[in-house]
């Protein structure tokens, strides 16, 4: 299959960051999951190497590659065995600088665009809120304009990358009485008066800095808004398709690392005088989730093609996010059921990508909104059309 999708390119892009990660990240991974901070040399290795710019355009410093490059990209992230780590990376890459690659004028990717994909800037994405969740329309921030400069109040949470990025891509409501209609996209640098942002303690996704970020009275000129005024919503809406499949991704390619590493486990695990792969209890349960992984890859992969192609592929982006965070997280309970009393043990993978894995079915929009967001597609018939 995985011919049908990749090239001789992509399968050396694939080997050469593969070798890029265990050589620079692989030795970091424990202490950065300890400190909660990744050191900032790493931002600017991927940046030499051009791992920021795949899929952004040659003008700014980009290669403009095609989405399969980004998939293996975040395949290989989910290697390293830190949800936090590459979660970092791409909420910089497909988060901040996606927003900032489309709706950005030229001045705003100068300056923010260029140096992401060096790596010498870090961006966040602020959109979710403490009393929002996945409700987008419902958000509270505000940025009122008062002659050249708008005015922003409210705050922001679980924002991955929040305390120690450079600059902030913001959605606030410009228009409060317009509800979804009435929502904006600004972006402005991190050392603004007013700005305040407090680490969050998690479950998983240890090595990355997600924050609460607090706006109180923060003045950004006007020119700091991005696109369209009002046009927040469907600016958003859109990015999510790409957000979705994301994740979709991360949880087969996380799956995938944690089956890979089960069977070898269990080859070598031996009771009663014979390897536990030979007793048929557990090897019909790890074909059973070969067969979810191997589903769940082949439907993300069409959908990235369809996507690559232009096609508006939000419903099956949806759908990828809803059932490979499902199947990742069955996985990692199963695999660290194989591996008996060592699968608790932090000494063994198995009990960091159990916690790193239950993010899945939440970031990004909950399983719950998501079966909402299908049912309203496939029963209901409602269409959603990109931003124009």
């Amino acid at each position: 299959m995985d011919k049908m999708y990749f090239t001789e390119e992509h399968d050396f892009f694939r080997k050469s960051f593969q070798d890029f990660l265990q050589k620079e990240v692989v030795p970091h991974i424990d202490k950065w999951e300890k400190t909660g901070q990744i050191e900032r040399f790493i931002w600017e290795k991927f940046g030499e190497m051009g791992y920021f710019g795949i899929y952004q355009p040659e003008a700014y410093g980009g290669m403009d590659l095609d989405l399969f490059y980004t998939v293996i990209f975040l395949e290989e992230l989910q290697k390293v065995n830190s949800g936090g780590f590459a979660a970092a990376m791409w909420a910089h890459a497909y988060l901040a600088m996606t927003h900032l690659k489309k709706e950005a004028n030229h001045e705003q990717k100068e300056k923010y665009l260029a140096p992401s994909i060096t790596g010498e800037k870090i961006g966040c994405l602020c959109i979710t809120e403490p009393f929002g969740g996945s409700d987008v329309s419902g958000m509270r921030t505000t940025a009122v304009k008062k002659g050249d400069k708008y005015v922003i109040n409210g705050s922001k949470t679980f924002i991955t990358n929040g305390i120690y990025s450079d600059y902030l891509v913001v959605a606030a409501k410009t228009a409060p009485e317009l509800g979804n209609k009435g929502i904006s996209i600004f972006v402005m640098d991190r050392d603004i008066k007013g700005i305040s942002a407090t680490k969050l303690n998690k479950l998983g996704w240890r090595a990355s800095d997600t924050g609460e970020i607090a706006f109180d009275n923060v003045e950004i000129p006007a020119s700091s808004l991005m696109g369209e005024e009002n046009m927040g919503f469907p600016y958003i809406m859109q990015h999510f398709a790409l957000e979705r499949l994301i994740m979709g991704i991360n949880a087969h390619a996380r799956s995938e690392f944690a089956l890979e590493y089960t069977i070898q486990y269990m080859k070598d695990r031996f009771a009663f005088g014979k390897s536990i792969s030979k007793f048929q209890a557990l090897r019909h349960r790890v074909a059973q989730l070969a067969s979810e992984i191997e589903v769940s890859k082949t439907f993300n992969y069409v959908t990235a093609k369809r996507l690559n192609d232009g096609e508006y592929v939000v419903k099956e982006a949806t759908m990828s996010k809803l059932i490979s965070t499902k199947v990742a997280d069955e996985v990692m309970t199963e695999c660290l059921q194989f591996l008996g009393g060592y699968g608790y043990m932090e000494e063994y993978p198995l009990a960091r990508l159990l916690r790193d894995s239950r993010l899945g079915p939440i970031g990004g929009g909950t399983s719950e909104i998501l079966r909402e967001i299908i049912s309203k597609m496939v029963i209901e018939g409602v269409s959603y059309k990109p931003a124009t």
